[in-house]
């Protein structure tokens, strides 16, 4: 597998997400995340243990990496901003139509989520709005935006996954941007993610580590679910619906299988991928070419795209890349938007923790 050089992020590193907009496909940002004691004396947690014995005399604090992809055959990149925040849990790029400008999505340690307009002729971000989601000690772990498919001139709502087992709902209110919407208490302990339905936006879905994977109406009132999968064998930590295909839903676990679901019959899957580490994050491929292909941080055993056969899902599927290279907890990993690299592949980042490592290949 041939790669770039590592790039060093210094803190450890947990969530990397491309540009998909038009103009700027080239910049993606790289996510990091470091407690440190009040005393001066620091050390570094894994973002999956949110809650701390010492609370009070420690923080956490972290970076937005903002990089530019400088050469895509050779896979290079360089670094034009850094931004310090509160730890960065998760990173979202919101779909907008052409004429806009390229927003991100920041989730932090500190309950907020922050919300970055891309300037492309300065290459530097500038905060439009930070939005406190909860107040104490609570983090925000995940978000997701709604607009995937039906991008716009304005902002799509966001759906947020807390660390007390909250979501948070997040809607545009002019002239005031995005407001809290709505509040409620989902899984008895970390809700790790939160993810639309792209083709019916009134949908969210949500998993825990309470082994639950429950779906939402946000037309309805919230306290029931309208289905709530109990079947996992660990808590649920990464959840994408295809954005080319309507029903299929990917769903990862600590538990190291990525079940596929048709979201009409959520209680079953329709197949389950061994992917032989903790599945983090899954990201279907950008393009509708590829719309087989899924992407896995796959925690302690590298990232892997797999091919499915999304008509026969049930046929065995196939790894189609795997990379090894980084010596750590693999968490952050996204396609890129830009156009393929060489023999139909597409430019892949993928960062891990502890090494605090960033790199750039191809799948």
């Amino acid at each position: 597998m041939v790669a770039s050089e590592a790039y060093d992020t210094v803190l450890p590193a947990d969530s990397v997400e491309f540009c998909p907009h038009e103009g700027s496909r080239d910049i993606f940002v790289c996510g990091t995340y470091k407690l440190e004691q009040n005393e001066n004396i620091d050390i570094t947690v894994n973002p999956n243990d949110t809650v701390s014995e010492s609370e009070n005399s420690q923080y956490r604090w972290g970076k937005c990496l903002v990089f530019k992809v400088t050469d895509t055959e050779a896979k290079l990149c360089t670094l034009v901003q850094e931004m310090t925040l509160p730890a960065v849990l998760d990173q979202k790029w919101c779909h907008r139509s052409r004429t806009s400008t390229a927003v991100l999505g920041i989730a932090d340690s500190e309950g907020n989520i922050s919300v970055q307009e891309w300037q492309s002729q300065n290459h530097a971000f500038r905060c439009l709005q930070k939005i406190p989601c909860v107040t104490g000690d609570i983090l925000c772990l995940s978000l997701d935006w709604s607009s995937r498919r039906y991008p716009s001139d304005h902002l799509g709502s966001l759906i947020v996954s807390l660390s007390d087992g909250s979501l948070c709902l997040l809607n545009p209110s002019s002239p005031h941007g995005l407001v809290v919407s709505n509040v409620w208490r989902a899984h008895d302990y970390e809700s790790w993610v939160a993810a639309w339905n792209y083709w019916e936006s009134a949908v969210v879905y949500s998993g825990g580590d309470d082994l639950n994977l429950k779906g939402w109406d946000i037309r309805q009132p919230l306290h029931r679910p309208i289905f709530a999968n109990k079947l996992f064998d660990a808590g649920v930590t990464s959840i994408q619906n295809h954005p080319y295909i309507e029903h299929l839903l990917a769903v990862g676990s600590y538990d190291n299988i990525v079940r596929l679901f048709d979201t009409r019959k959520p209680m079953s899957p329709l197949t389950t991928i061994d992917v032989g580490g903790g599945a983090w994050r899954v990201k279907w491929h950008p393009f509708p070419e590829r719309k087989n292909d899924l992407l896995v941080a796959c925690m302690h055993d590298g990232f892997k795209a797999v091919n499915i056969d999304h008509q026969e899902p049930t046929k065995p599927h196939r790894i189609g890349k795997r990379f090894d290279q980084h010596e750590s907890l693999g968490y952050g990993v996204d396609w890129s938007f830009h156009e393929v690299v060489h023999q139909k592949e597409t430019l892949i980042a993928s960062c891990s923790f502890y090494d605090h490592k960033l790199c750039l290949w191809s799948g």
